[in-house]
Parts: structure tokens; C-alpha cells; sequence
């Protein structure tokens, strides 16, 4: 008699011939690891200004050098930028300088750090072999700081943000919802005007009101989580109503009333026969919320309601773009983050799309 395959291994082949979310999932996956090990894969410190490197643009990396007998040779470098007066728009602009070569190379030395908060090191994935030199691959900001470093960074906080905002918005809709759908009554009634209420206000308007109520003196880590409840306080009720819906589905079914009368108290007829019952609706729903958690960090950020600097994420490096001005000059600074963020949502998106039709049981 053959082996039978369990449900995770179905679930897995039906995963991997949805091509699309197969790739998401490992572009996801890299964003993580870069959200990980973000120290290691930045090329310098984000706090790092230089006075002399505002708004410098992206530096373009080559591969091969001119010799002095006219010669060319493999080197992996970036050619410096020599500061220059643009007299048609009377400004200061940045332009290639040929003659300075900075080469660049893998597991370099830069400045001193702590990886994963506990090993102290100054190797980096990738960056220039002097640690003296500075390269800017996306581009500085109006203090000279790195941009792709300061993206690397801020991708800790924008992707854990969507996890920790995601987790709180289960615990609470699976439970809220699932007692609304299993016992009905005043408890439904009363759980159902809480969820009306919420979805009423003003979505804008009430993140503006509680946000305004984070003290300014606050430490940032507070802040962080402060932002996080904030975030999570209207995702759950979409949850909520969807777990209800299902729960009144269900609790008439055959197999509920079996696990009843075989003495099963509530909470293990919930937890063991109702909840995995439609396990796939949960782990399509959250995976989709954690980009609607990303994007809305990002509004609140760039809306100066959220997270404020000394922080970095992706909505604070929005922020920095929303001078025209500045868009004009340095228009790198809105294309970098934005596009990033479009990457990750764009993935969770597709990911989220692949595990729905890879765990539904009904699906062919």
C-alpha cells in the first residue's frame, strides 16, 4: 500500500505550481533576511551625515578599468563624484569624476556594529575595500546619508511591524469573532456594535487622535509599539466578522455536536475542530493584512503621525520626499523607498493569492 501524504505536503506541491507565489515567497524571504541581518548588508552607518554629499546621486558600479598602456582589466569599483556649478539652473550639481576610482568588494570592513544585537564585528556583504571611502548606491539625502543603507535598515521596522500588527489582529478577531459566531445571542449582538462602531469612525481622523496622544519625550521603542496597537486597532474587525461568519457556518454541523456530546468543553470544540476547519481562510487573511499593516505605517509616517526620526522606515524616508523641491533635486529619494514598498507588497500579495489556493481543500 502506498504512503499517503499529509496535508502540509499537499499543501506544499499545490504551493509550488503557482509559480508566481513561488517566487514571492523568496523575495519575501530575502527581505526578511535583509530585515535580519540589516547591519551586515548596509554599506554604512545611517546616522552618518556628510556636509559635503547632500543629495549626491545614485554612484553606477563597474567592472572594468582603463590601464595606463591603454589596457583594460576587471575591477569592481564606483567612480567618484566631484562637486560642479550648473550655470543654467544656478545650482550645484554632482557629477562623475573619472580619475577617482573607489573599489568595491564583498565581506569588506566598515564601521563597528553588533550582529543580531550580540556579536560585535565591522564586516559588511558588500561596500568599498577602503572604509575610508563612501559610496552612495541610491543616492544621499539632504545630510549626505547613505539611502540604500538607511532603506536597508528601515526594512526591520516596516516588515515586523506588518508581523507583530498582524498577530495582535488574530489573536483578537479569531476570538472576538469566534465567540460572536459559537454562542450568538447578546454576546454576538454585543461584539457586532463593537466592530460597527470601529468601522464607522474615520479611519485618518482616528489614527490622527491617538497618535497625537504618543508623548513627544516617549523612547522609541515605545513609540514602535504604540504605532503597532494603533495600526492593529481596525484590522481585526474585518477578521472578526469573517471568523463569525464561519463559526455560524459550522456550529450545527454533525462533527460539532459528535465532539459536544463526547464531553468536550467550548474552548476544545473551538480549538480543535472549528478553527482548523478553515485554517486556509485565516492563512490567506493574514498574509494578505501584512502589507495593508506595511502601507498603513507608511501613511502614518509620511503623514508625520507615526514613526518619527531618529527612527528609519520606509514612511520616514517617504517623508523626506514630500518637499517638491526636493523631488525635482533628488528624486531618488522618493523612487528608492517607493519602490521597495511596491516590491514587498506587490510579493506578500502574491504570496498570500498562492497559500489560499494551496490550502483550500476544495480546490482541484
Amino acid at each position: 500500500m502506498p504512503d499517503l501524504l499529509g496535508p502540509w505536503t499537499l499543501m506544499w506541491r499545490k504551493f509550488r505550481r503557482h509559480k508566481i507565489a513561488y517566487v514571492s515567497l523568496w523575495i519575501v524571504g530575502f527581505i526578511y533576511l535583509l530585515a535580519l541581518f540589516g547591519e551586515f548588508f548596509a554599506t554604512s552607518d545611517i546616522h552618518e551625515t556628510n556636509r559635503r554629499a547632500p543629495f549626491a546621486p545614485p554612484m553606477g558600479i563597474h567592472f572594468m578599468t582603463q590601464d595606463e598602456d591603454g589596457g583594460r582589466s576587471f575591477l569592481l569599483h564606483a567612480k567618484g563624484l566631484k562637486l560642479t556649478l550648473d550655470k543654467v539652473e544656478r545650482r550645484r550639481t554632482f557629477v562623475e569624476d573619472p580619475d577617482k576610482i573607489i573599489p568595491l568588494g564583498f565581506f569588506v570592513k566598515g564601521h563597528d556594529y553588533k550582529l543580531l544585537g550580540l556579536i560585535p564585528t565591522d564586516r559588511h556583504f558588500f561596500g568599498p575595500v577602503n572604509s575610508r571611502d563612501r559610496v552612495y548606491l541610491w543616492g544621499a539625502d539632504r545630510l549626505g546619508r547613505d539611502i540604500y543603507s538607511r532603506i536597508v535598515m528601515g526594512t526591520r521596522i516596516s516588515m515586523s511591524i506588518g508581523l507583530v500588527g498582524v498577530a495582535m489582529s488574530l489573536v483578537i478577531g479569531v476570538a472576538l469573532g469566534g465567540l460572536s459566531g459559537y454562542y450568538g445571542g447578546w454576546v454576538d449582538n454585543g461584539i457586532q456594535r463593537l466592530i460597527e462602531f470601529l468601522r464607522s469612525i474615520p479611519t485618518i481622523p482616528l489614527w490622527m487622535g491617538l497618535a497625537a496622544a504618543i508623548p513627544l519625550d516617549w523612547p522609541p521603542l515605545q513609540t514602535y509599539f504604540i504605532v503597532t496597537i494603533i495600526v492593529s486597532m481596525i484590522g481585526w474587525t474585518s477578521l472578526a466578522r469573517e471568523v463569525r461568519g464561519k463559526f455560524l457556518s459550522m456550529r450545527n454541523e454533525d462533527f460539532i455536536t459528535a465532539a459536544r456530546l463526547d464531553g468536550l468543553s467550548d474552548a476544545e470544540v473551538i480549538r480543535l475542530h472549528m478553527v482548523p476547519g478553515f485554517s486556509s481562510h485565516i492563512i490567506a487573511s493574514l498574509t494578505l493584512a501584512v502589507p495593508l499593516m506595511i502601507l498603513a505605517e507608511t501613511s502614518l509616517s509620511f503623514l508625520g503621525i507615526g514613526l518619527q526620526p531618529p527612527i528609519v522606515s520606509w514612511g520616514t524616508l517617504l517623508k523626506e520626499a514630500q518637499n517638491i523641491r526636493t523631488i525635482i533635486q533628488a528624486p531618488w529619494l522618493l523612487i528608492a523607498p517607493g519602490s521597495v514598498i511596491v516590491m514587498a507588497v506587490l510579493a506578500l500579495n502574491f504570496l498570500g493569492d498562492g497559500l489560499r489556493d494551496a490550502a483550500d481543500p476544495h480546490a482541484n
